[in-house]
């Protein structure tokens, strides 16, 4: 276990650096006047004029007489120091634990929700093999994962938003602004999670020593829960577990969709103003959290079932 979290480490070392150079040089191979993208984002499209541009033009040459050197720019990495933001001002690691927080929030928040429509059904309907059930998720799941993530929100705020007024389509502050990013998230891993969970309670059902347990007379709630939950832990909480890995790095989408502050949103903003340092942080920030959510993962798979630990 030590050895796998010094490498896992490791690979997160290696992670970060891999992607904040490919990204460094990206930004430099940007084609474009960076001067006027960034005074747009800073000042708007509609107020952009020659003084605006001279003036981000200063600050860019100063900076690049300063710090934008790969070699400057390595330093500052060691030293968790990404600078500020070009386009706000604002230094960029407050920034980036805002969003950061908002996006783990609406990924816990999809998580959960994914969790309370897929292990009920799920369960039941693996419990109930070719049943009514069984036969009906399939499609439904089938119609669901064929919808890609913004038709999916676009289909929602018209229908909750727009024409029966019950959630906002879009801000942030209170609870109900959740529900329709979430739902949007939550309905589209539940399509494919529900299907997992049943595969996963259709093996343990079909299994000998579960037989051998309907065969003492148990009762079903005592069988499931005697000799089938620990065995459906293992698959089912790693395929979760990798689904909030997905949802951390692939709310970018519903993020920009519905208006929701945070690093997906950020990052989508930053590439059109070319903010560099949000740029560079936001990536660099999502690779890292790739790895280490992938660590608590192999922990605890390793946890349940150390002869199923991934290598």
């Amino acid at each position: 276990m030590i050895k796998l979290l010094g490498w896992r480490l490791a690979q997160a070392a290696f992670v970060v650096l891999a992607v904040g150079l490919l990204t460094w040089f990206l930004v430099q191979a940007l084609p474009g006047d960076m001067a006027w993208r960034i005074a747009s984002g800073r000042y708007g499209y509609d107020r952009v004029d020659a003084n605006a541009v001279a003036l981000v033009q200063q600050e860019l040459s100063g900076s690049l007489q300063q710090g934008s050197a790969l070699l400057h720019w390595l330093f500052d990495l060691l030293q968790f120091n990404f600078g500020r933001s070009l386009v706000s001002g604002e230094p960029v690691m407050d920034e980036l634990r805002w969003q950061l927080s908002q996006t783990l929030a609406l990924a816990g928040t999809s998580l959960l929700l994914t969790i309370l429509f897929t292990l009920p059904l799920g369960i039941w309907a693996g419990c109930h093999a070719n049943g009514k059930l069984d036969r009906a998720l399939f499609w439904l799941s089938a119609l669901l994962k064929s919808v890609p993530h913004f038709a999916l929100g676009m289909l929602l705020i018209v229908l909750l938003a727009l024409q029966l007024d019950w959630l906002p389509s879009a801000g942030h502050g209170e609870l109900r602004h959740f529900l329709l990013p979430s739902l949007t998230l939550a309905l589209s891993l539940a399509a494919v999670g529900v299907r997992v969970v049943r595969e996963a309670t259709y093996q343990v059902v079909t299994s000998g020593y579960y037989r051998w347990g309907a065969q003492k007379g148990l009762a079903s709630a005592t069988l499931m829960r005697r000799h089938g939950l620990r065995n459906l832990a293992s698959p089912v909480l790693t395929w979760f577990g990798m689904q909030f890995v997905w949802l951390v790095e692939g709310v970018v989408v519903v993020e920009t969709l519905f208006a929701w502050p945070g690093i997906g949103h950020a990052l989508v903003h930053a590439i059109f103003a070319r903010d560099v340092p949000v740029i560079q942080a936001s990536a660099m920030t999502l690779g890292l959290l790739f790895v280490l959510l992938n660590i608590l993962v192999d922990a605890g798979c390793h946890l349940l079932d150390p002869r199923g630990a991934r290598a």
